[in-house]
């Protein structure tokens, strides 16, 4: 696998690498007091992920559960995080550089987990890679400029009296149920990933964008295998690669030349 090319305007707003393993009991605080010592050179800052609300409908009406917060430690400059849930660990980043950078976090952060409270089983590789394609148009006619046409061709219907198309978004499913990549896609306005957030990032005008929004996936068939690297590192870099190998599927040349390759 060679170096692919490192866009200097690239649109990408985050990366995650999330592993899915076979559920544990909820992390302790000194286990959590051990993850902090293994990951402070990388990830000093402690700073829980707040817990999700889950809706139970019953008989007896609608309840509203809190789960816990899990524990996530991130970098001094807020860019890069690490998350540690009872069933996955997923490591996040709005400061992606190359695919090799964000597999030694990943790397670190297995370590970290498999050391202080081992899970007993792989159960999910998934990458995701959130772009939000920005360039100069005047309509939505004008993704075509920047987009493949397989994907921005609606903007010529027309509904009768309504007109031409001013919106859409769709979802695109590769593969199998083993191993494939989601693509969700459709010309917006804002932000697809939030710029005050606990992750920072560059903020750009919150004008319309393009998103494409790729989630390239492994699972296991059969046996469920050990959360061991040797069980993750060539299945991170094949659901990275497919998912990268799709994204320059979807641009145009146009978009490589005029915004890929400007420097910021």
């Amino acid at each position: 696998m060679g170096p692919r090319e490192i866009y200097p305007n690239a649109p990408l707003a985050l990366a995650v690498v999330e592993l899915r393993h076979t559920v544990t009991a909820a992390l302790s605080e000194a286990d959590q007091a051990a993850l902090k010592g293994f990951l402070a050179e990388v990830f000093p800052l402690a700073r829980p992920a707040p817990g999700a609300v889950s809706m139970t409908v019953t008989p007896a009406g609608v309840t509203n559960e809190q789960t816990p917060p899990s524990p996530r430690y991130m970098t001094r400059d807020n860019t890069a995080s690490v998350t540690f849930r009872p069933d996955a660990i997923a490591v996040e980043t709005t400061r992606y550089v190359r695919r090799s950078a964000l597999r030694e976090l990943l790397r670190l952060a297995v370590s970290a987990r498999q050391e202080v409270a081992p899970a007993d089983g792989l159960t999910r590789v998934g990458v995701r890679y959130v772009n939000e394609v920005r360039a100069d148009i005047e309509g939505p006619a004008d993704w075509s400029q920047w987009i493949i046409p397989d994907l921005t061709n609606i903007a010529s219907l027309e509904a009768g009296a309504n007109g031409h198309a001013r919106s859409w978004q769709g979802m695109v499913v590769f593969g199998d149920q083993q191993q494939g990549v989601v693509l969700r896609h459709g010309n917006l306005e804002g932000y697809a990933v939030n710029p005050s957030g606990d992750l920072r990032r560059p903020t750009p005008n919150p004008g319309p964008y393009y998103l494409i929004d790729l989630d390239s996936f492994w699972t296991p068939e059969g046996e469920t295998p050990t959360l061991d690297w040797s069980n993750i590192e060539s299945r991170y870099d094949a659901a990275a690669l497919n998912a990268h190998g799709l994204f320059e599927q979807l641009i145009t040349d146009k978009y490589r030349r005029e915004v890929l390759r400007r420097d910021q």
